[in-house]
């Protein structure tokens, strides 16, 4: 195989993993804020808020990649 493609693939999937992980970390910043702040608002509903957010940990452990 060409050595130029084989860069540019591991360039590229270098990059698709690294853009991915960031929006992964902002996707679960933004659920833990928007938790917070309902909670806040809301301090009755903590046990429900707090498990649902757990159970959105545990489907989020389940779901990544085995070697």
């Amino acid at each position: 195989m060409n050595p130029l493609i084989s860069a540019a693939s591991v360039i590229a999937a270098g990059l698709a993993v690294g853009l991915a992980s960031i929006g992964l970390g902002v996707g679960q910043g933004t659920v833990a804020g928007q938790a917070v702040e309902g909670i806040a608002r809301q301090p009755k509903t903590k046990g429900k808020i707090r498990g649902v957010l757990q159970q959105m940990r545990y489907f989020a452990i389940d779901m990544k990649p085995t070697p």
